[in-house]
């Protein structure tokens, strides 16, 4: 075992700051990217979870909906020449809608998002995740669902009946996984969106595309390739990564999350750096007579300092450790109250080298403190 590692095994309560810093600092960072990537992923739950391999808009849309631009309606004649490409197999539009919605224990109206899915099985618009049992409770006439976070909001339970737009529905579904960062969502079938007189048969919403050979991403990139080629410029088609992608950049361009994000991080940022350089300073000037008794053996200034950056590597390692383990608790609390996060590899891995370059920085401003320990101190 190093002397390094063995020094932080033995003296962990002096270092046990510096790894608190780190991870706080860290899950600070991670957490805001978490709630960001939740609330872009709550406005295209329903496009992610679908069925379909490719996404078609109209052609001046970059994003699929929410704060960073919308889809914007498609004419109807659009579907076929859709269906002109060989390999596409089937085409569906995904409607969505607003409306007012007033459950028996909510003392006014809400405002509602909603969500219209195919309930046919293995519908093209149905959500990946809906097992059969789901699937037929919402396609009853007049059935809605709503995620399990808006139950209180919306003052309902499953089995109540409820009030949508002036029509009478019942709670027939309660789900897990459609939070909406923005209004509460209710989903239903596309018959009872008819019974509800709420379809428009002239405009489209965005289409989902199936297509063939659809196990690979390079077949679907081809297929995708080939029907913008043919658009004349009335449609785009996305691939679903695509469309994520783009989203995100648009709902990133608005300049106060960015400022926000920014700001947040940076503070962050800074409480990592000067927490942890103050306590390793403090636990290595904690330590100079024992440094200075190394140097009257023989040890050299550069060997020490060799010590000193291999602790702080070892406290970073420490600190990214116990970021994880904090970030696993705060994300199935998350889920426990339903609020949407997510993760992604890159951010991840880019969160976790940061808070290894924080710590090994912060023991290279630690290196001067050695100079205090001299070997003639010793007999002071």
């Amino acid at each position: 075992m190093s002397l390094a590692l063995s020094t932080l095994l033995y003296e962990w309560r002096r270092y046990l700051a510096a790894i608190i810093a780190l991870a706080l600092a860290g899950v600070l960072m991670l957490a805001l990217g978490a709630i960001f990537i939740g609330m872009m992923q709550s406005f295209t739950v329903t496009i992610d979870k679908s069925r379909a391999e490719l996404i078609v808009l109209s052609p001046r849309a970059q994003a699929s909906g929410g704060p960073g631009g919308g889809a914007g309606p498609l004419p109807k004649r659009i579907v076929p020449l859709i269906y002109r490409h060989p390999d596409v197999i089937e085409v569906q539009d995904l409607p969505d809608d607003f409306g007012r919605f007033f459950g028996p224990g909510q003392p006014s109206p809400s405002m509602v998002n909603i969500m219209i899915i195919d309930t046919s099985p293995n519908g093209l618009t149905l959500p990946d995740d809906f097992t059969d049992a789901m699937r037929r409770a919402i396609e009853e006439p007049y059935a809605v669902g709503i995620d399990v976070s808006a139950a209180k909001q919306l003052g309902v339970k499953l089995g109540d009946q409820a009030t949508l737009n002036g029509r009478t529905v019942r709670v027939t579904l309660m789900m897990e996984g459609y939070a909406n960062a923005q209004l509460p969502s209710v989903i239903m079938s596309r018959q009872t969106q008819r019974l509800m007189g709420r379809a428009n048969d002239e405009q489209l919403g965005l289409l989902m595309v199936r297509v063939k050979n659809d196990g690979t991403l390079k077949d679907i990139e081809r297929v995708r390739n080939e029907l913008n080629a043919m658009s004349d410029g009335l449609y785009r088609a996305w691939t679903k990564p695509e469309l994520t992608a783009s989203t995100t950049r648009e709902m990133m361009s608005e300049g106060f999350i960015v400022i926000l994000l920014t700001f947040l991080s940076s503070i962050g940022f800074i409480i990592g750096v000067v927490i942890t350089w103050q306590t390793l300073r403090g636990a290595i000037l904690a330590n100079i007579k024992e440094f200075a008794s190394l140097r009257a053996l023989g040890v050299s200034i550069g060997q020490l300092r060799g010590v000193v950056m291999e602790l702080s590597l070892w406290v970073g390692v420490l600190g990214v450790a116990a970021a994880g383990l904090l970030m696993i608790g705060i994300a199935a609390l998350a889920r426990s109250v339903n609020l949407p996060m997510g993760f992604e590899i890159g951010s991840l891995v880019q969160t976790g080298i940061l808070l290894l370059l924080i710590s090994i920085g912060s023991g290279a401003l630690t290196l001067g403190a050695l100079k205090k320990g001299e070997p003639a101190d010793l007999l002071k």
